[in-house]
């Protein structure tokens, strides 16, 4: 599977879903800057990072996928259980290549500004798309070793001890 960008995303999504999405996410910056003014600004900046977008865009992905499949005659709930997941899989890869960028950023920041920023960017890009690609490879190849349904595994054969 290539990672692509695909634009039929954007005719498959409703208007008021984008609402949604604005309203969740513009909520969860003020309450960030309420509890940066009451707490802090490390404090406030912690609660920035809080993925209200997700939780709106997990429930959206889930509704698409499950209304397409209800549009060809079948039931979608399991189809649209699985591609939240996947996404879900997907946004925390993705925390990983954050982490890795603020260590970055932080690290490189006294030095210069825009350096620290494309550094920062350089590894957030490597270590998110290097952890959906180590992902993607160990779910390979755990179905190679897995059994079969009604197969028995090596190690009930007496391959292993």
């Amino acid at each position: 599977m290539l990672i692509k960008l695909s634009s039929s995303a954007l005719k498959q999504t409703r208007w008021y879903e984008y609402g949604v999405r604005f309203l969740l996410g513009g909520g969860a910056t003020v309450f960030a800057g309420l509890v940066g003014a009451r707490l802090g600004t490390s404090t406030g900046g912690l609660f920035l990072a809080l993925p209200a977008i997700f939780c709106a865009s997990a429930t959206l992905i889930e509704s698409h996928a499950r209304r397409t499949k209800e549009k060809a005659g079948f039931s979608g709930r399991r189809r649209g259980r699985q591609a939240a997941a996947l996404d879900a899989a997907g946004a925390g890869l993705g925390s990983i290549g954050l982490a890795a960028f603020a260590v970055t950023f932080y690290a490189l920041v006294s030095m210069s500004v825009i350096g620290a920023f494309a550094a920062a960017i350089l590894v957030w890009t490597t270590i998110s798309v290097s952890a959906w690609w180590l992902r993607r490879t160990l779910r390979i190849t755990s179905r190679r070793i897995r059994p079969a349904r009604g197969e028995r595994s090596a190690k009930d054969r007496g391959l292993f001890t």
